[in-house]
């Protein structure tokens, strides 16, 4: 009797192991815009933790040591309609999976994109009411300075390599701003058509601005300010990362409806992935292997496989959650 006992507990634990789900590689963090929560996923859709957070949330930005996620509360679902908007910044401890703080813009609102600077812990975020730059100090959580960025509906900000250079797009006003922190001077550049997302070139010699209305991706020498080529692409470009070899861009095609990649030496696209729907954002995964974005109207999350170029699977978010922004980080 014992020995069968035995024998069947092991063959019990072994049915177990054998059965029991993987963990996680990554959580995702997802911006739910339309419900304004922040949802955290696991990798396979499972959801985990709801936080509300303010109205409409936008976009994120994650502290240099990994542990919070900003969280732009704009206020306002498109940044095409009218509305005074939210004035906050809610801060998010994925691990603790709940808001353990907020950064209360005063009278600057409608907060949009992000970026941080690691050295000195302050971020740029833009605002669409009044129209601007803003800098933050994190630590304090407090407003420093507001910048004039010279057009009309600042959208998204990236900061150049030593964080001394702001290029913000101001999307209604088809100009790219090139804010210097220290004096606030700024160089306007043009754009063909409502600038978008950013990234930098490894060595932070070049910045490449999608272009949603013009179909391109603009590149910029950050030393001099100056265009220095364009990279055509399908439609609606908004969001975009570089791959970490440097040689290839990665963006979502809004009205296009899939995801791009373009090859930096040649500034060609060299393929396109076709999405359910009109993906809002595009993230990268840490190590690069995952693209994720999120199609705000179907409530799914596209995983796309970068170096396949191909699309895996979607992951369904609760009805009218509305995801945009999606991040991926190690539990």
């Amino acid at each position: 009797m014992r020995a069968v006992t035995g024998a069947f507990l092991g063959a019990l634990l072994l049915s177990a192991c054998a059965s029991a789900p993987e963990p996680s590689k990554w959580e995702l963090i997802v911006g739910e815009k339309i419900a304004s929560r922040v949802g955290i996923y696991k990798d396979d859709g499972t959801l985990i933790a709801s936080i509300p957070v303010g109205t409409h949330p936008h976009e994120f930005a994650v502290s240099p040591d990994g542990q919070l996620v900003y969280v732009s509360d704009n206020g306002i679902l498109w940044m095409t309609e009218a509305g005074e908007g939210g004035n906050t910044i809610s801060i998010i401890d994925p691990r603790k999976r709940q808001k353990v703080g907020v950064i209360d813009l005063g009278e600057y609102r409608r907060p949009h994109g992000m970026d941080i600077d690691p050295r000195t812990d302050r971020m740029v975020v833009t605002i669409e009411n009044p129209d601007g730059l803003l800098l933050l100090d994190l630590n304090e959580r407090k407003v420093l300075r507001k910048y004039d960025t010279e057009g009309k509906s600042p959208h998204m900000v990236k900061l150049n390599a030593d964080a001394t250079v702001a290029y913000v797009s101001n999307t209604h006003s088809d100009t790219v701003a090139a804010i210097e922190l220290e004096t606030g001077a700024t160089k306007l550049i043009p754009s063909t058509g409502r600038p978008q997302g950013a990234t930098l070139s490894l060595d932070g010699t070049l910045l490449y601005m999608t272009e949603s209305d013009g179909a391109s991706i603009l590149i910029l020498d950050t030393g001099t300010h100056e265009p220095v080529g364009r990279i055509a692409t399908g439609k609606g470009p908004g969001r975009i990362e570089i791959t970490p070899d440097g040689k290839t861009l990665v963006y979502n095609l809004q009205e296009g409806e899939g995801i791009g990649f373009a090859d930096v030496e040649s500034r060609k696209e060299i393929a396109t992935v076709s999405l359910a729907g009109p993906p809002l954002s595009m993230r990268l995964t840490p190590d690069a292997e995952l693209a994720l974005l999120g199609i705000q109207s179907k409530d799914k999350i596209a995983v796309v496989s970068v170096k396949e170029r191909r699309l895996l699977r979607y992951l369904d978010t609760p009805p009218e959650s509305g995801p945009d922004s999606v991040l991926a980080y190690q539990p």
